[in-house]
Formats: structure tokens, sequence, C-alpha cells
């Protein structure tokens, strides 16, 4: 029998078709899975009795000849961020495990409902979402599953999703990203991860960070996937997104910041990819990209906007007792927004907009690319002891997924392959806002031939 925890969602969909596997078996080879997994701090939640109504209603359709779509019936993660009708939604945080259960699904998970998606459970992340480190003191972290002797860290704030698919306990999971929480995660776990352009999929009833910067995506093993699971969180019934031609694709390569203190395996798988990608007919273009000078320049005079939003939100939490329950190290970083002036803010929205500008003017149609971490997943002890080195390391991989975020562009983080001690690295190709389309049709292209060293 096929090994249907190394399938994607849409390998699966098409078994189903076959008549080689059912949802209904699949379904429980997932939950058996995800019981017997021995890092219990993957998933917070099992939603079996949903998970069999739902896919007892996908075999029915399947056995009628009316399956909904290349999704029917392919079991999902969700982070625990998106309402789940009954579920208590937590965030990853102490002060929310006994929350009122929530009275409705969210919108996204409606529509994959409505697509015939099997929901498997809730899964874990940093707590409230701000951290790209994944670390999480009250409910576990999630070990990176590249390395079976020294715990590492999973990548957040989507820890849970990367690490459920990456061990093969759900074939496709449903992220957030305010500053890399998709993209983080699937570069340190050999994934596909989408950032998708702000308001692109509703994330009403999706548990805050940034009300501006916050973004729905998928995680998955493909990019296939990826524009399936797009295409579904909006309610979409099918997508015309094909792969694109790669000749006279240009790529622009930042040759600032995006490289300072990057690993010598990430560099070299990423020259590798970018040396596949020109063979297929890209022209690489490598320059200083000024406008990134300018925004970490702005963020550091006048703060972040994540930040200023993010206490705004939790306002009361953070001036009451239930303070102290908070993870001291998420607690910092969500108090510094409370720093900063009226100036600051508007300073920070002007150069936004303005920023975003240039750069569309500067790619004139080219697309971002460099890695999507600098570094491949660090070892989880350091990081415990040393409140200091977690929140230089934290800043360090974020830094370059925040580009995406705070110059309002899509992006797509895609596997390179793995560095000389078996960790994987990733390449992430960014787009201006609204054209997610066109950035995964040359991420199909971009994966087809073959810049996963693995393949």
């Amino acid at each position: 029998m096929t090994d249907l925890s190394q399938l994607s969602a849409a390998a699966l969909g098409r078994l189903y078709l076959s008549g080689a596997a059912d949802p209904v078996t699949a379904t429980e080879f997932f939950l058996d899975r995800i019981r017997a997994c021995p890092d219990r701090a993957i998933f917070l939640l099992l939603t079996e009795a949903r998970a069999r109504r739902e896919a007892e209603a996908s075999l029915k359709r399947y056995r009628a000849g009316r399956p909904l779509g290349p999704l029917d019936g392919v079991p999902l993660a969700w982070k625990d961020l998106v309402d789940l009708e009954g579920t208590v939604t937590t965030a990853g945080a102490e002060v929310l495990r006994h929350a009122p259960p929530a009275r409705a699904d969210a919108p996204i998970a409606r529509h994959l409902a409505a697509a015939g998606m099997v929901s498997l459970g809730k899964v874990n992340l940093s707590e409230f979402a701000f951290s790209g480190l994944g670390i999480n003191p009250h409910y576990g972290t999630p070990a990176n599953p590249f390395d079976a002797a020294t715990p590492r860290v999973p990548g957040g704030s989507s820890s849970g999703s990367a690490v459920a698919v990456a061990r093969g306990l759900a074939p496709c999971a449903i992220g957030t990203d305010t500053g890399g929480s998709v993209r983080i995660p699937a570069a340190f776990n050999g994934l596909v991860g989408l950032k998708t352009s702000e308001g692109r999929i509703d994330k009403s009833a999706v548990y805050p960070l940034s009300q501006t910067l916050d973004s729905v995506g998928p995680l998955a093993r493909t990019v296939e996937d990826c524009i399936l699971l797009d295409a579904a969180l909006r309610g979409a019934v099918a997508t015309d997104i094909r792969r694109a031609e790669l000749s006279g694709l240009r790529l622009v390569v930042p040759e600032n910041v995006v490289f300072d203190q990057a690993e010598d395996g990430v560099v070299a798988n990423f020259e590798r990819a970018l040396a596949v990608l020109a063979a297929a007919g890209a022209k690489v273009e490598r320059r200083r990209i000024p406008i990134i000078d300018e925004m970490f320049a702005a963020g550091a005079a006048h703060g972040s906007l994540t930040g200023a939003e993010a206490y705004a939100f939790h306002r009361e939490l953070m001036e009451g007792p239930d303070a102290a329950r908070v993870d001291p190290r998420i607690t910092s970083r969500i108090v510094n927004g409370k720093r900063m002036t009226a100036l600051d803010l508007l300073a920070i929205q002007a150069m936004r907009r303005r920023l975003t500008a240039a750069l569309a003017a500067e790619l004139d149609g080219a697309l971002l690319a460099f890695p999507t971490v600098a570094h491949a997943a660090p070892e989880i002890a350091p990081l415990e002891a040393d409140v200091d080195l977690y929140h230089q390391v934290n800043l360090r991989t974020l830094r370059n997924t925040m580009i995406g975020n705070i110059l309002t562009l899509c992006g797509l983080a895609l596997p390179t392959g793995l560095d000389g001690r078996g960790l994987p690295t990733s390449l992430l190709l960014s787009a201006p806002a609204g054209d997610d389309a066109r950035l995964l049709a040359i991420g199909l292209a971009a994966e087809a031939a073959g810049i996963d060293q693995r393949d």
C-alpha cells in the first residue's frame, strides 16, 4: 500500500479518484499516526468526531461520483489561531487555555469544509503568534524532525503546522504570517509555504497579532498543494493558475542585508537553485536595494507596526495581573509597542506606503529572490537558556521574511535541499501585492526545474 504520510494533498486526492485509497481509511491512518507520535507538542487538540463525520461524507460523494474538487476528503491541520466550532482557540497562550469555545467556524474553515476537506485538529504555535522560532513554554515546543539527536526549533509562529506536515501527520496545514510565520517554519522543515497578499484571504475569526500585517496561508509539500489550498481558502471552486515559463523571468537578488551572517550551506543551496533557474532561462540581476536599508532604518527609529497593534489588542492583559502568565519573552515584545508615539506610528505607516510603491517601481516586473532565512534551524537549548540570545536569533530569523510583510509583498518559500548537517534550506521568491497568481505560476516552474536538491 502507498505510504500516505509522504503524499501531497493533491496526490492523495488523485488516489481517491483512482480508488486506491478512500477518505475514511486515510483519515483513520492520520489520526492513528498523530496518536502514536511521541512528540506530544505538535497537536493541541484532535477533532476526531468532526474528522470522521467529514470523511464519511466525502466517501459518499466519491461513491456517488460527485467529489467536490481535488481536495475533497483530504485531511488537514489548523494553526490554533483559527476558530473551529465547539473548540477553544488558545493562540498558544496559557491565559486562553480555558476560554469559551468558538460558536462557529471561521470563514476560512467553512470554505475548506465546503471543499470537502477533513479537519484533524488544532496544532501548536508561538504564544500569540509573536515569534519566528516556535518555542512555547506552555504547550511545549514541537521538535524539528530533521535532527533526531539535537532538539532544534521548528520555526514560528506556525510551528505545529509545519512539523505536522513534515512528520507526515497531515498532508497539509494552515498557518498565518505576520513577519514570516508561514515561510520560516516552511523553510526550517523543508516545505513550501505561501504568504498571501494582505486581504487576499478572509482572516475573520482568526486570532490577530497585527490587524494590518496578518495574512493566512498554507504549508504543504508542493506548490500545487498551495495553489489548491489558496483557491479553497478563498471559497473558489477551481483555479486558473498554470505553470509559467521561466524564460524571460527576471530575478533581483539584493546584495544588502539579506545575506548578513548567512550560513555557508544556506548560500550554497541558494546559489545552486539560482543556477537551475538561470539554466531554464531566468535572468538573475544582483544589486543593492537601498529601499530595504531605509525600511530597517525606519523600524529602528520608530518601532514596529506589529508591536503597536499587538499592544493595542493585548493592552488589558499586559496591564493586568494575568500578564505574569505570558511568556516574558513575548511580553517584552508586546510592551515595546506601548513606547511608540502617535508620530512613530504615522511615520511607519507613511514609510510603508512610500517604500512599497518605490519597490514595485524598482522591480518593474521582476521578482525578489533571496534565502528565506539566512540560517538553518538553530538548537533549542541555548535559546531557552539565554534571553538575550533568544531575542537576537529571533530577530535574525525574521529579518528576511519581514521585508515582505512591511513592504506589502506576497511570498513563496521553496525548499532548496539540505545543508551539511542534513537541515533544510529555502529560497524565497516575492512579488508585489496582488501578484499571487503569477508568483505561484512561477513557483510551479521553479519546482519542476528541480531547485530542491533533495530530488
